[in-house]
């Protein structure tokens, strides 16, 4: 089965082993970050740094002055932590050792567009602004994505591209020093926080024939026995016109990113989306229809229980890639990798992923070796 592994520009640039190194694990492909978020990550083997602190949402290579003339929202190049063409540097290296590289590419996650453009945002029930959130509602915000996406997909010498967060984006963020586990918010409860009433949301629910203000307030009610310790209860009263309505917003990012993806790149080019089947979802693998999403795109990466929706979906040349994550330190299990692997495959998945081979520690990588060469 095919495999391939997540990597940074920062985990190979400057460390001439490391191409060697994520080539003899035995993965065909190295899925390598061209637009990325804010981050602070761990570098175990670099001859030069152990931390690199990515200090916002940027474009790892230089964006051109051309495509971005005349629009107010642009991708911030990187700093210090990825100088020039990161990207390009590190994906010349890759390709080197014959790893095929595709860009890794994160759309709707950006805290410092929300930062400086705060009308940008997603606002919650509370009127609480989510700055990490861009709202893919707004017309200004999905151009900006869709733009984003085909720059920033089509490398030079990428075979293909995984689009993450190309979707909606809520209140689970991962953010620094991030306070919000007092009260546990599951599916349903962190739904309601991400439910967006920015004034294109607004727009939206009202042609959806729903009040704003009742919906609003509705999800204020329903969320009050949460702050008591309690559940929220059923979605079912949500799950209409409201989530038509995003659905309706994420449909038409998703198909303007591949469009666009597409018409940029060459023929060939193979364009998948980070997904999670159940639609109401919001993150980095964004909810979607699967028999859409399949439609759409040429597969999915998704988290590896979610595998079986996708591939009863799935066209006969769609790729499924269950992703594994396979750094103990932060909850993966590569020593079962091989045995996760065979069941995610007997479920229809086609491919993997391993999150992520530059954050994982020798050990883990050990382990990611032995898995791979057991399962051929």
């Amino acid at each position: 089965m095919r495999a391939g592994t997540f990597v940074y520009p920062w985990d190979v640039v400057g460390d001439p082993a490391a191409p060697a190194l994520l080539a003899d694990l035995g993965v065909r492909q190295v899925t390598l970050a061209s637009a990325y978020h804010s981050t602070r990550a761990l570098t175990p083997r670099h001859p030069r740094h152990r931390i690199v602190t990515a200090e916002y949402a940027a474009v790892l290579y230089p964006p051109d002055p051309a495509r971005w003339s005349g629009h107010d929202l642009r991708p911030y190049p990187a700093g210090e932590w990825a100088p020039g063409d990161a990207y390009g540097a590190a994906a010349h290296a890759l390709a080197g050792t014959g790893l095929e590289v595709h860009s890794w590419v994160v759309l709707a996650h950006n805290s410092r567009l929300g930062a400086e453009r705060p009308e940008t945002s997603v606002v919650n029930a509370y009127g609480d602004r989510y700055p990490w959130a861009p709202c893919i509602a707004q017309p200004e915000v999905r151009a900006y994505l869709v733009r984003l996406a085909a720059e920033a997909a089509v490398r030079p010498g990428a075979a293909g591209t995984e689009l993450e967060s190309c979707g909606w984006y809520g209140l689970a963020h991962l953010h620094a020093h991030d306070k919000t586990a007092g009260v546990v918010l599951g599916d349903a409860e962190q739904y309601l926080m991400s439910l967006c009433f920015c004034p294109s949301c607004v727009r939206g629910y009202e042609e959806e024939g729903v009040d704003p203000d009742g919906l609003a307030a509705a999800v204020r009610d329903a969320l009050e026995p949460v702050w008591a310790g309690g559940p929220a209860g059923s979605l079912g009263a949500f799950e209409g016109p409201a989530l038509a309505w995003r659905l309706r917003c994420a449909r038409a990012l998703q198909e303007a990113a591949v469009g666009a993806v597409r018409a940029a790149a060459p023929p060939g080019f193979r364009v998948l989306l980070h997904a999670d089947p159940l639609p109401y979802r919001c993150g980095a693998n964004v909810g979607t229809d699967p028999a859409h999403v399949l439609a759409v795109a040429d597969g999915v990466v998704t988290p590896a229980p979610s595998v079986a929706p996708f591939a009863g979906r799935a066209r006969p040349s769609s790729v499924v890639a269950a992703n594994f994550p396979v750094v103990t330190g932060m909850g993966g299990s590569p020593r079962l990798l091989a045995d996760d692997a065979k069941r995610a495959a007997d479920a229809g998945a086609t491919e993997l992923r391993l999150y992520h081979a530059g954050l994982a520690s020798n050990a883990d990588l050990t382990a990611v070796r032995e898995a791979l060469r057991a399962l051929g």
